[in-house]
């Protein structure tokens, strides 16, 4: 008799990693076994002998973006759930199991997300950079980066720990290959447009590593920034809200604050006020990030909360000025 197949594992990749490799021991391990592997490289690719017992289908796609990759993915499936997962990123050993006892015990629900931890073994700075997410007041959404009850709905879930029931994903029609980054913010909304719910499942673990330079830190702020203001123009139901434009407005009251202070001495102590509020949340930020992280993190990831903030509102500004959207390859 041929092995069950629900899930369908959708990995979408460049070329081969060690991290790719992590991700794939990982799985072998899962306490439920239901699966297929579908890779997604740019080119053929050779299994290392390790891999040879998971069931694993590679579909070379050439130098497309990872919307295309995971509709191709999609296609190819023969699972009855779609499980997206990063290359460089690894599931909880209780992974699908969890995914299988809430999806199969829940008729309201077609789609769960749950947070991608930055694993304890990261590099220094690695950890320092994935810290800025640890607090609602330093990354604004703490719950995609640390276990937080209880389940509740979402509408937005990003594809590094999403998993989807492929009959709501065909309805859809995909992926919308016009779009990356923000395919998976696209993605949601279409579910929720047409009746699907999504759910946040805090036990739904994956661990994700993060970039640890900080040239690689902000490209990633930036195009997060840079397409979210886009997508507050198009997709206003889960784009326009408030706290996506904190950090621009914190950059125009940084900026123009400070010039208009040489301009208008008076005003010196409204602006101060405003840098005072500022480092008060950047002060909470930090008691967050310390029941996560270890103190000597905590305090290096100061700094770069700020720049965080600084560049994720230049960039979110020049979005929203920004009449020309032009997908990119990710690389």
């Amino acid at each position: 008799m041929p092995p069950v197949i629900t899930f369908s594992i959708v990995i979408p990749f460049k070329s081969w990693s060690p991290d790719l490799e992590e991700c794939l021991t990982h799985i072998k391990k899962l306490s439920l076994q239901e699966f297929e592997v579908i890779l997604l490289p740019d080119e053929a690719v050779n299994v290392p002998t390790f891999c040879h017992d998971i069931p694993i289908s590679i579909y070379p796609t050439g130098e497309v973006n990872p919307a295309l990759k995971r509709n191709l993915g999609a296609k190819k499936s023969i699972g009855k759930y779609l499980a997206f997962i990063d290359d460089d990123a690894y599931p909880q050993l209780d992974w699908l199991e969890i995914a299988w006892n809430t999806l199969e015990n829940r008729n309201d629900i077609s789609a769960i997300g749950g947070p991608a931890i930055t694993p304890k073994n990261d590099p220094f700075w690695g950890r320092v950079f994935g810290a800025v997410f640890l607090s609602n007041f330093s990354g604004g959404f703490k719950e995609r980066y640390v276990p937080s009850p209880p389940t509740h709905m979402i509408d937005d879930w990003p594809t590094v720990n999403l998993i989807v029931s492929k009959e709501a994903f065909n309805q859809i029609g995909g992926f919308n290959t016009a779009f990356w980054p923000g395919e998976d913010t696209k993605l949601c909304l279409d579910l929720i447009l047409n009746g699907f719910n999504i759910f946040y499942i805090p036990e739904l673990i994956v661990f994700h590593h993060r970039r640890s330079q900080f040239r690689k830190h902000m490209r990633q702020i930036g195009n997060y920034g840079y397409h979210r203001a886009i997508f507050s123009r198009q997709f206003p139901k889960t784009s326009r809200r408030f706290v996506f434009f904190i950090p621009a407005l914190f950059t125009v009251f940084l900026i123009g604050g400070g010039i208009l202070t040489l301009l208008y001495p008076k005003i010196n102590a409204i602006y101060e006020i405003g840098l005072l509020v500022y480092g008060l949340s950047l002060l909470i930020a930090l008691k967050d990030i310390a029941k996560q992280e270890s103190l000597p993190i905590a305090a290096f990831s100061a700094p770069y909360i700020f720049f965080t903030h600084l560049w994720y509102g230049v960039r979110f500004i020049q979005g929203l000025g920004s009449r020309k959207h032009k997908s990119s390859l990710g690389r």
